[in-house]
């Protein structure tokens, strides 16, 4: 039977949901595979974001180095009172524009994976070019200085430019290795020829220099690459979380509408279904009963009885599902008034006191006396404590005993217990007795098997009243619920007027 809620939207949105994921476990898989084809372990896209990361760090520092330059051409200048060294200042700028023309070019340039090598062979060679100009400066020489002092002037100054270089351009990979490679070279090449132990020191300092910022830009650039990473990661959970949860709340938009669809069309059946049941109920106990007079065929009667207890289990059934589709639909209106809890309880032990004696069950009363009266609907009242009842008389024994208890909460409200001697329910089963037309295994292999709702209607009509309902059971030793109401409902009684006599509560007596 169709509810009127169109299903292919739902199919349509499982559809998409599997591509999306296929297209994101092919992208993941594609990703993963260039990063383990990548000589360094990194992806790709890693490396054309931190190619482009250095370019911009080039451009915003592009005036350091030309400022540095400018002191130290200007400083070699005046205490060396050599005019090479303004022309070795000149050479520097120059390479050093060079090289910011061409990060000016790749900034307006898009880098993709495909050109990225190429990008970053043209940044490389800027490097050594700038590289050669410090070369340069390693071969100045100075007749008329002090050569201890000439030689700490020159060291001061290529580890000052060693410094300012690793850390200006550790997003490149092995930039300060040919950046300073041609320094080196130029080093070896004095220290090999003059043979002085200055020059020889300052070769191997330079070199050992070297050798820790090549080792420290490689681990920043490592430690670069994985926080591109993690936050690659983060951002893809994000969103993918974000999808996730859109196709989860479009889910949920769609069951709520189609819960409320099917609990307002049952809502809307109880007198089309109700009607015709009761004709059929009807005229089936006048038929059993003869009123109109004596059936021919005594199978007939006894047909009319089968009917008339079909139609009964189904109209309860009935009742059952519409009241609960009336609480799922927001419905049910409580009808609320000054209710007794006790006289309640004695009413309703007294309805099922029958059903109890057919099979020899003992009913036992343990009542808080003086118990206020309740602000609720008393026939909600009555079918939760029925429905708690009637499952108790179905699951005990022949010769069993159910005990019935109210009285106070510890925090003020009231409660009604009922407990039995019953099979009980095995715990990994409770949760599929609460709900909705849910059956444990002993009440399936029993003879007296109902509709599985009983428990759900409670629920849903005690947390209309704001209570709490609860249920403990052990395997082979029987089953306690108990419906709790809270404080709130508790009705304040007036103290007595001393010149009227109270009137006593009526007590009811059973058979």
């Amino acid at each position: 039977m169709s509810n009127g809620v169109d299903t292919s939207a739902d199919k349509n949105v499982l559809d998409l949901t599997r591509n999306t994921r296929n297209r994101a476990t092919t992208r993941a898989v594609r990703a993963t595979r260039d990063r383990l084809q990548s000589p360094q372990g990194s992806s790709p896209a890693f490396d054309v974001e931190m190619l482009a990361m250095h370019v911009a760090a080039s451009l915003q520092g592009a005036a350091v180095v030309p400022i540095i330059t400018l002191l130290i051409a200007a400083s070699g200048a005046y205490f060396t009172a050599q005019p090479h060294f303004l022309v070795w200042g000149l050479f520097a700028l120059t390479m050093h524009a060079i090289g910011i023309l061409l990060v000016r070019r790749a900034s307006k340039h898009d880098i993709t994976v495909e050109n990225q090598h190429n990008w970053r062979r043209i940044l490389l060679l800027s490097q050594v070019a700038m590289g050669m100009s410090w070369a340069i400066f390693a071969l100045q020489d100075c007749a008329t200085c002090n050569p201890t002092a000439f030689i700490f002037y020159k060291s001061a100054v290529l580890l000052l430019a060693l410094s300012i270089t690793a850390m200006a351009s550790m997003l490149l990979r092995q930039a300060v290795l040919f950046g300073f490679l041609p320094t080196v070279v130029a080093l070896s090449y004095v220290a090999g020829t003059s043979r002085n132990m200055l020059d020889l020191g300052l070769t191997a300092v330079f070199t050992t220099a070297l050798i820790f910022f090549i080792y420290i830009t490689s681990r920043l650039h490592q430690a670069n690459l994985k926080l591109l990473s993690y936050q690659t990661e983060k951002d893809d959970l994000i969103a993918e979380l974000e999808v996730a949860k859109s196709l989860s709340d479009e889910a949920r938009r769609r069951a709520e509408e189609a819960n409320m669809a099917k609990s307002r069309f049952l809502a809307s059946m109880s007198h089309e279904l109700r009607t015709p049941l009761n004709a059929i109920l009807g005229f089936s106990e006048v038929m059993a009963t003869e009123v109109l007079g004596p059936l021919n065929n005594p199978l007939y009667k006894e047909y009319a009885g089968d009917i008339h207890r079909s139609g009964s289990h189904l109209l309860e059934l009935i009742n059952e599902i519409l009241d609960l589709s009336r609480i799922e639909a927001g419905k049910y209106e409580l009808s609320e008034e000054s209710v007794s809890l006790l006289e309640l309880a004695e009413d309703c032990i007294g309805m099922i006191q029958l059903r109890a004696k057919s099979k020899n069950i003992r009913i036992e009363e343990q009542f808080e006396r003086d118990l206020p009266s309740l602000w609720a609907d008393e026939k909600a009242l009555r079918q939760v404590i029925l429905n708690l009842l009637s499952n108790a008389v179905k699951f005990t024994p022949q010769g069993g005993e159910i005990l019935v208890k109210a009285g106070w909460t510890a925090g003020g409200g009231q409660y009604v217990s009922i407990r039995d001697n019953g099979p009980g329910i095995p715990e990994n089963e409770i949760p599929v007795v609460l709900s909705a037309f849910g059956q444990g295994s002993i009440a399936i292999k029993s003879a007296e098997q109902g509709t599985g709702l009983g428990l759900p209607i409670v629920q849903a009509i005690l947390a209309k009243h704001g209570g709490e309902f609860k249920l403990k059971s052990r395997l082979r030793e029987g089953t306690e619920v108990v419906a709790i109401l809270p404080s709130s409902r508790v009705l304040e009684s007036l103290p007595a007027i001393s010149e009227v006599k109270a009137v006593e509560p009526r007590r009811r007596q059973f058979a």
